[in-house]
């Protein structure tokens, strides 16, 4: 992959990846413990009170990968076109082993979310608004 300069980063990263793969999703992370914690989410993200979006928890990706927009090869694993989205910084509000609440500080998204786990499948998430 392409290096960026992270210097012009807001820290900690928040951003949200518009990905053209094989189905259309927009993938959510936020950098915590040096990494981006990832979520693939089917539909466009909520940005109203009430709105519930499935979160699918996917691979950690590197803190630089919030910069990056352009083409997956064909072959590669998420092969399609990214773009950015959405992107700032956040501030965590709490956050345990199901469950992660968040200040976004985004052009989109902003407001206090949450990220709800639910059984009986291990990478299931809820993402949700809860304040505005």
């Amino acid at each position: 992959m392409k290096q960026y300069d992270q210097s012009s980063l807001q820290r900690p990263v928040y951003v949200i990846q518009e990905h053209h793969a094989t189905r259309l999703h927009w993938d959510l992370r936020f950098e915590i413990d040096n990494t981006l914690k990832s979520w693939a989410l089917p539909k466009i993200p909520p940005t109203k009170i009430g709105e519930k979006r499935l979160a699918v928890s996917i691979p950690d990706h590197p803190i630089e990968y919030a910069l990056f927009e352009g083409e997956i090869p064909e072959g590669n694993y998420g092969a399609g076109q990214v773009t950015i989205w959405d992107s700032g910084t956040f501030e965590i509000i709490e956050r345990d082993k199901r469950k992660l609440v968040v200040k976004i500080m985004g052009k989109k998204l902003e407001g206090e979310y949450c990220l709800l786990h639910f059984k009986p499948v291990e990478k299931n998430w809820l993402f949700f608004k809860i304040l505005a």
